[in-house]
């Protein structure tokens, strides 16, 4: 980011508004599910699971991506239908088991990524 403040006449307001629009008109279950597919993925990537493998792979971030998606699903529950949150509960679940099998030191059950809020995941 840069500390330069936008040149008047440049667009960037015409652009904001257009952002706000369009986000305005988005449901908030799309909202919630699209961000949950894109910590699902920046999750994969780190956990070394895409076509690059370990190139990427970061167990200390795919960590707190797992962590953090695990905390999106638990407060959305009452808010997203079961058409997708099981698919998204699914993905996660797929992800703490990559996560526990690339992990050199176990997580004690319940205390790795997300179990928090879903209890001990076992394969």
């Amino acid at each position: 980011m840069s500390d330069a403040t936008p040149a008047a006449g440049d667009g960037t307001s015409t652009d904001f508004d257009a952002m706000t629009r369009d986000i305005a008109e988005v449901p908030a279950v799309e909202v919630i599910v699209t961000v949950a597919v894109n910590l699902m993925s920046a999750a994969a990537v780190k956990l070394g699971l895409t076509e690059e493998g370990d190139q990427h792979k970061d167990l200390d971030e795919a960590r707190k991506l797992v962590h953090a998606l695990a905390g999106l699903l638990d407060a959305s529950t009452t808010e997203i239908s079961s058409f997708h949150a099981a698919p998204l509960r699914d993905g996660l679940k797929s992800l703490q088991l990559a996560f526990r099998e690339a992990s050199v030191v176990a997580d004690e059950p319940g205390q790795g990524p997300g179990e928090k809020y879903t209890g001990p995941v076992f394969g």
